[in-house]
């Protein structure tokens, strides 16, 4: 018979702990938090500590009272939720609602979900650490005392229903200052001159430099052509070649915000999807005769801390799958970030055995759980592996004052690189590019010299990725914080995704206006950062935190005031389109949803027609030919291209058509876009392909 509860969030979680634990062990699911700050009021009493006021989550009547029918039936219950703040509150309030004795050690906790890692947690529980709970009470509470007091301010001048986060307001914000640079950015021109030459027979190219060994940029086409003259039948002699041996580290294993980031550029996942199939490997994979397991460490961490183990668990399938010269032989200098999470209790995240290739796991793992798993595992291995050295040479070309250079390198020992290398915001990736033998004082024969116009371009709007880690560079919110914060803002209308780019709408630029001007240190990034290092300070056991509060609260109560005297109300108002409702005959306006601009009748709520606005790609539909092809957006806001004849006409393409059929076939062809291969326009009937600047 049981004689012990255990307690934690998920069923999933509590079905891979139950195998472990054994017949003298329940484990029950509280679903997540049980007890919240009331969505009716407030429920902070400002004049009392800020004292808040806990009420049980609607819904969880029938959870509670099956937990606390179970602690009757055992003798001792352990609280085992996750191992953050979040966690830790989780368990605080769980003890306060089913009166646990808080002096006695309720508290178990693991990184990982393995056999080994339960039975040795279940040895050491330990007291609820009350400092973790005030962070985590603090920040739940200033997170209130904002939303609550501004929120209200914002239905009465602008519009019901919108809300102002102390963390989501700072995202928006950033967002809109993003573009206004691009609106207020001009363009300036630039040239390039390329040289394809020959060395011993082998062709490479060799760009200008300058006027001598300091780097120059040409500003115009006059410049180019004073260049051109300059050099024009004149020898092209290599003044200098540097060879050099380069290391190059891996980079370190994923913390909550890396794996968010490179989820989304190599395997296109949001960042709420990622962390949603994370959870999955974290609590537990059945895995067939083996049962179920935690693939994966706790994925909320900002630790790069690796355990004696695992490293030790690396070492062996490194040594037995590559050899000994794959195995780290240096000590690696360590970042500062990792340099500060030294003493983290949490490690980095990583497999929960490196020998549980992703290969091995196929059959178990869904589509999604298996990429993610892979991207992990090879992280963390190649994060474990020898440094690759590349060799690099640079040639300095001499021609009559002008000098050109060109850069080459070549990989001498792959070391990690033959596990993984990490992507880049833009998609870029370092490939081999060689050059042939040259020496010094050789006189090069040169094919053809190109000059090409560019012109700068504004700063990119923020992708998911790279706002994430702006946001962590910032010290803005902290790594459970990012998902659900981007979700809000777009399911407040406050920004939309195009393209897989966040853009801000009117209804976001206004209310961060109105911020901006009567509570400026909400969006204030510096002010924000600094909270979140109080926050943490309180975790820490160095700060109390109803005095943070109270430093806060003085002069925003003051500015709630104001505000409430002196916003003027804000009428938005629709753009209205050429296009007519065909349901009841008015005007259809333009509307801002959280995937972009679509089209609503202007006699809403009476009628709630609406509609996707499409782009006319200048194709005609090769099915009806009566038809044109437009751009559509799939349900989860793929973009794809149909006949604007449809239901009647079925015909649909992934791939962008090109107003120009085939120069061999005749056929209709389309924008091909592969990350490693770039943009082609294909024939979507026989062969032809071109390759197209991207």
């Amino acid at each position: 018979m049981a004689d012990t509860l255990v307690i934690v969030e998920s069923p999933a979680k509590a079905k891979t702990i139950g195998k472990y634990l054994g017949s003298k062990y329940i484990v029950k699911a509280s679903m997540g938090h049980v007890r919240d700050l009331p969505k009716s009021q407030m429920g902070v009493d400002v004049t009392n500590k800020f004292e808040p006021k806990y009420i049980t989550i609607r819904g969880k009547g029938d959870i509670l009272k099956s937990l606390k029918d179970s602690v009757k039936k055992v003798k001792k219950v352990y609280l085992a939720a996750d191992p953050d703040r979040e966690g830790e509150a989780i368990a605080w309030h769980l003890a306060q609602y089913l009166n646990l004795d808080l002096s006695q050690p309720l508290r178990v906790v693991f990184n990982e979900i393995t056999k080994d890692a339960i039975k040795d947690a279940f040895k050491h529980p330990r007291h609820i650490n009350m400092d973790l709970v005030n962070a985590q009470q603090a920040r739940r509470i200033l997170d209130r005392l904002v939303g609550y007091n501004i929120s209200p301010i914002l239905w009465k001048k602008v519009r019901k229903g919108l809300s102002a986060g102390r963390v989501q307001s700072v995202t928006v914000k950033m967002i809109n200052d993003r573009e206004k640079e691009i609106n207020a950015f001009e363009p300036e021109e630039y040239w390039t001159i390329t040289n394809a030459m020959l060395s011993a027979g082998k062709a490479f190219e060799a760009r200008f430099h300058g006027y001598g060994e300091e780097k120059a940029e040409i500003k115009s086409e006059a410049e180019v052509n004073e260049i051109l003259e300059r050099i024009k039948d004149q020898p092209y002699v290599v003044q200098k070649v540097l060879k050099r041996e380069r290391k190059r580290n891996p980079a370190a294993p994923f913390i909550t915000s890396s794996l968010q980031q490179e989820a989304a550029r190599k395997l296109n996942f949001r960042t709420a999807k990622t962390m949603m199939v994370a959870q999955q490997l974290y609590e537990g994979i059945d895995l067939g005769k083996e049962g179920t397991v935690g693939l994966i460490t706790y994925m909320r961490t900002d630790s790069t801390r690796i355990s004696q183990t695992a490293q030790e668990e690396a070492k062996t399938y490194i040594l037995e799958q590559f050899g000994q010269e794959y195995i780290i032989t240096e000590q690696r200098p360590q970042s500062k970030k990792e340099k500060e999470n030294a003493q983290d209790a949490h490690e980095a995240i990583r497999p929960t055995s490196v020998m549980r290739t992703p290969d091995e796991l196929k059959e178990f793992l869904s589509r999604d759980q298996l990429k993610l798993y892979r991207l992990i595992w090879e992280r963390f291995l190649a994060s474990q592996m020898a440094s690759a050295v590349l060799d690099t040479m640079t040639v300095d070309i001499k021609v009559n004052g002008i000098f050109f250079r060109a850069t080459g390198s070549k990989v001498k020992f792959p070391g990690f690189m033959k596990v993984y290398v990490e992507s880049t915001d833009d998609g870029g990736k370092e490939e081999d590019s060689f050059l042939p033998p040259i020496e010094e004082g050789q006189t090069l024969e040169v094919q053809n010299i190109e000059p090409k116009q560019h012109f700068t371009q504004p700063p990119p709007r923020y992708t998911e990725a790279r706002l994430v880690k702006t946001l962590e560079e910032n010290g803005i919110g902290r790594p459970s914080t990012y998902a659900p914060t981007l979700e809000t803002i777009q399911k407040r209308g406050y920004v939309a995704l195009e393209e897989k780019r966040f853009v801000p709408t009117e209804l976001g630029q206004i209310v961060i206006s109105l911020i901006e001007e009567f509570f400026p240190e909400i969006l204030d990034i510096e002010f924000t950062s600094q909270m979140e290092s109080n926050l943490d300070k309180v975790e820490e056991g160095m700060s109390e935190w109803a005095k943070i509060l109270d430093h806060f609260y003085g002069d925003f109560a003051k500015r709630i005031e104001v505000a409430e005297e002196q916003m003027q109300e804000i009428e938005i108002k629709d753009e209205v389109s050429d296009e007519i409702c065909e349901l009841c005959g008015k005007h259809l306006v333009y509307k801002m949803g959280r995937y972009g601009k679509f089209l609503a009748c202007s006699g809403f709520p009476d009628c709630r027609n609406t509609k996707p606005i499409v782009k006319d790609v200048g194709v005609k539909c090769p099915t009806c030919e009566t038809g044109q092809i437009v751009e559509r957006k799939s349900k989860k806001s793929r973009v794809f291209f149909g006949c604007n004849n449809y239901p009647e006409c079925e015909w649909i393409s992934w791939d962008k058509p090109i107003p120009r059929n085939c120069p061999k076939c005749n056929s209709m062809m389309v924008e091909k876009k592969r990350k490693k291969q770039g943009v082609s326009n294909t024939c979507t009937a026989c062969d032809y392909q071109e390759e197209v600047d991207s």
